[in-house]
C-alpha cells in the first residue's frame, strides 16, 4: 500500500471518479468526465490524498485549507471531504490510513481545528470528531408572510445575481465568521465556485450602507418552490427585510423553503405562520456535520469562566497527556502536567470529549454518558465554567 498527494491533473483520472462513485449516481454519464476539468480551479490549493495498490487507486480523501471561529477565535480548520474508498478495496483499514497521514500534515501546517459531514457519525467518533448542531429547514406559504408587507423597516433590500453581487456576498460572511462561533468560510479558490456558477440570485439587507443580512436562492418554476439557502441576519429587522421581499412573491411560487441556523424558531417569527421546521439527519444521505480539536493550541486563550481542572486525554493520535486548564483571567490557559496539583479536580476526556466541550455541543454530565471521558462531579463544575454551552453554526456545506 502506498499513500501520495495528487498533483492537480492526477484528480481527473484518481479521486474524482471514485469520489462520484460515492456520492453520486452510478454508473455515472460520459459528460460527467468532461465536467470534472472544471472543477479543477476549485480544488487548487486542496491537499488530496490517494492509497494506491498495484497502481490502482483503492481511497482517497481531501483536506480543504478553511477558517473556522471557536467561540470568537477564528482559527486554520482542515474542513476533510471527498473521503471515498473503491468498492473491492472497502473495510481493510485504508480510510484509517488515509486520515491519519491527512491530518498529520494538515496539524504541521498549522491547522488546529478539522470537520467533516461523516458518511458514518460513529465512524469518525472513533478519530476524536463530535457531532454538531445540523442545519434546520423551514417550509412555509408566502401568503404567511403577508403582515411583513404592511411593517416599516428600516434601510432597503438589493436584489441582484450572484456574480455581480459576490463581493458584497464575500465581506458579509467574512464578517458573519469573526463573529459567530462554530462558523467556517472556504478559502477564495473555492469560494468564488458561488460567483462562477451564477445560478442564484443574491438578496441583501443594508442599513446605513452596510450589509446585515443575506441569502442566496433560486427559484425551481412558476408554482413550485423559492428555494433558499443559509438566510444569515444580524438581527431581527434584516431578517424581516428579507423575508419581506419573498412576501412579493405569493402569486409566483406556493412554498418557500429556507435554510436556517439551529438557533433561528421561525414559528415564532408571525402569529400566523404555518411552517414546518425540519433537521434531518440520515445515513446515507443527509448527515450532520462533527469536528474535533487538532490542537491544545486551538484553546489557548478562549474567552473562559473562572474555573480550574485537570484534564488527561486518553486514545488519541494527536491528543494526549494530562494538562491544567486554567481560566482565572477570562482567557483559557493550557498549562503542562507539571503544573498540576493534587487539589486541581481531574477529569478523563477522549478528543471527542475534549472536542464536544470546547464547541460547546455537550455538558460534561453528558459527555461521560456518552463515554466519552470519565468526568467526576467537581471536575463537571469546573469544566462548565471554563466551557459554557453553545451552539455552533458550520455554514459551510462540503
Amino acid at each position: 500500500m502506498i499513500i501520495r498527494r495528487l498533483t492537480s491533473e492526477e484528480r481527473l483520472t484518481h479521486s474524482f471518479p471514485l469520489q462520484a462513485y460515492a456520492f453520486e449516481a452510478s454508473p455515472m454519464a460520459a459528460s460527467r468526465v468532461d465536467e470534472f476539468r472544471a472543477y479543477l480551479p476549485y480544488h487548487a490549493g486542496n491537499r488530496t490524498l490517494v492509497v494506491e495498490e498495484d497502481d490502482v487507486t483503492a481511497a482517497a480523501a481531501t483536506a480543504i485549507p478553511m477558517r473556522q471561529n471557536l467561540r470568537g477565535r477564528v482559527l486554520p480548520m482542515a474542513g476533510v471531504a471527498g473521503v471515498a474508498t473503491h468498492p473491492l478495496a472497502r473495510r481493510r483499514g485504508h480510510v484509517r490510513a488515509l486520515l491519519h497521514q491527512l491530518l498529520d500534515e494538515m496539524r504541521e501546517e498549522g491547522h488546529t481545528l478539522t470537520a467533516l459531514y461523516p458518511f458514518r457519525a460513529s465512524f469518525y467518533e472513533r478519530f476524536g470528531y463530535v457531532g454538531l448542531p445540523a442545519r434546520r429547514a423551514a417550509v412555509f406559504s408566502p401568503a404567511d408572510l403577508a403582515p411583513l408587507l404592511r411593517a416599516e423597516l428600516p434601510g432597503e433590500v438589493v436584489w441582484e445575481r450572484v456574480g455581480a453581487g459576490y463581493q458584497t456576498w464575500r465581506v458579509y460572511t467574512e464578517r458573519c465568521l469573526h463573529e459567530r462561533h462554530g462558523f467556517a468560510v472556504f478559502p477564495d479558490f473555492r469560494a468564488v465556485g458561488l460567483r462562477d456558477r451564477d445560478d442564484r440570485w443574491l438578496l441583501t439587507a443594508v442599513r446605513d450602507g452596510e450589509t446585515v443580512g443575506a441569502v442566496t436562492y433560486r427559484i425551481d418554476d412558476h408554482g413550485g418552490e423559492l428555494i433558499a439557502d443559509d438566510l444569515l441576519a444580524d438581527d431581527p429587522y434584516a431578517r424581516a427585510s428579507l423575508l419581506q421581499f419573498f412576501a412579493r412573491h405569493v402569486d409566483q411560487v406556493e412554498r418557500i423553503r429556507l435554510h436556517l441556523p439551529a438557533d433561528e424558531l421561525p414559528e415564532l417569527w408571525l402569529t400566523d405562520l404555518a411552517v414546518q421546521v425540519e433537521a434531518r439527519v440520515s445515513r446515507p444521505g443527509s448527515p450532520a456535520p462533527m469536528a474535533r480539536l487538532l490542537s491544545l493550541d486551538a484553546l489557548a486563550g478562549l474567552p473562559a469562566g473562572a474555573g480550574r481542572v485537570a484534564v488527561e486525554l486518553v486514545g488519541d493520535r494527536w491528543l494526549a497527556g494530562t494538562h491544567l486548564l486554567d481560566g482565572a483571567t477570562g482567557r483559557l490557559e493550557v498549562l503542562p502536567g507539571d503544573a498540576v496539583v493534587s487539589t486541581v479536580p481531574t477529569a478523563t476526556l477522549t478528543a471527542a470529549g475534549l472536542s464536544a466541550l470546547a464547541y460547546g455541543v455537550l455538558d460534561p454530565a453528558e459527555v461521560a454518558i456518552r463515554g466519552l471521558g470519565e468526568v467526576p462531579a467537581d471536575a463537571a463544575t469546573e469544566l462548565r465554567r471554563l466551557f459554557p454551552r453553545a451552539l455552533p453554526y458550520l455554514f459551510a456545506d462540503f
